[in-house]
């Protein structure tokens, strides 16, 4: 049926893949500039090794639980007195992206909960915040301790995350608010052309509360497709989207943002040459 619905459109299937083909690339790019800002504070790379870098990385990565293992893969295209350094790094870029998930995320689910009868448990929402109170308690009392990388306790990860200039961090902070908007577009984009008959506004909170969903549930590369397309196909049944729509969007964004990517990452791994100095 996904494909039968590619060949209806016809001609346009072509214009469009090509748009999302371009916005895809440019999410990516966003990101690879990212990277390539926060690795500047250790040493000068260019875009095409940022390129590299990303890639593979995210290559690597996606045989691991909510891809973590993006990390150590970096972390080997530096000399070894470097690494716990990029992993600090890749822990804030990570880190900051996550946050503009949850401030976009939140207004999504405030909309969510707000305009449709959803059914939930009081019980859960107070457990979940007992949850988050002992997990920043836990946080405080730790914060001296070395429990990421070694000789990096939370408190000296935030001191070392200080020294960044404010133009690095708001720069940092603009690209992952521009790769988000630019992935939401994407979506609503893809929901429109397999037929969905949704306002942009309410698109825009469906598809932001389903990305804060996404990013708290565990799943790997094999199954991140079934999670995704189980949270969208119910978030926006409320909207009367149909699941046929819901899933073929969530499909072809994962072909495009990670498929592909991944593919082309593979050379990289395949041409990889590690760094032992």
């Amino acid at each position: 049926m996904f494909a039968s619905n590619l060949i209806s459109k016809g001609f346009t299937t072509g214009y469009f893949l090509i748009l999302f083909l371009i916005l895809a690339a440019t999410n990516w790019m966003f990101e690879i500039m990212k990277w390539r800002s926060l690795v500047s504070t250790i040493e000068s790379i260019d875009f095409k090794t940022a390129l590299k870098q990303s890639l593979a990385a995210l290559t690597v990565s996606l045989a691991t639980p909510n891809r973590i293992g993006d990390y150590g893969a970096k972390a080997l295209f530096f000399e070894r007195e470097k690494r716990k350094r990029v992993l600090l790094l890749n822990f804030y870029s990570n880190g900051i992206q996550l946050l503009t998930t949850i401030i976009f995320g939140t207004v999504g689910l405030f909309y969510f909960l707000m305009e449709y009868e959803v059914v939930y448990s009081p019980k859960a929402i107070i457990g979940l915040g007992i949850g988050i109170f002992i997990i920043l308690i836990l946080g405080y009392f730790l914060r001296k301790k070395e429990l990421l990388v070694k000789g990096f306790s939370i408190e000296k990860t935030f001191r070392y995350f200080q020294k960044f200039s404010n133009i690095l961090k708001f720069k940092i902070f603009l690209l992952s608010i521009l790769r988000y908007l630019v992935f939401s577009g994407m979506f609503y984009g893809l929901l429109l052309f397999f037929g969905a008959e949704i306002t942009l506004s309410t698109a825009l909170a469906l598809i932001f509360a389903m990305y804060l969903l996404v990013s708290i549930v565990p799943s790997i590369f094999i199954f991140d497709v079934v999670v995704r397309g189980g949270i969208a196909v119910w978030l926006f049944s409320f909207a009367g989207v149909s699941d046929l729509t819901v899933l073929s969007t969530v499909l072809v964004m994962w072909i495009l943002n990670f498929v592909i990517p991944s593919i082309i990452g593979s050379y990289f791994v395949l041409s990889y040459q590690p760094v032992t100095q």
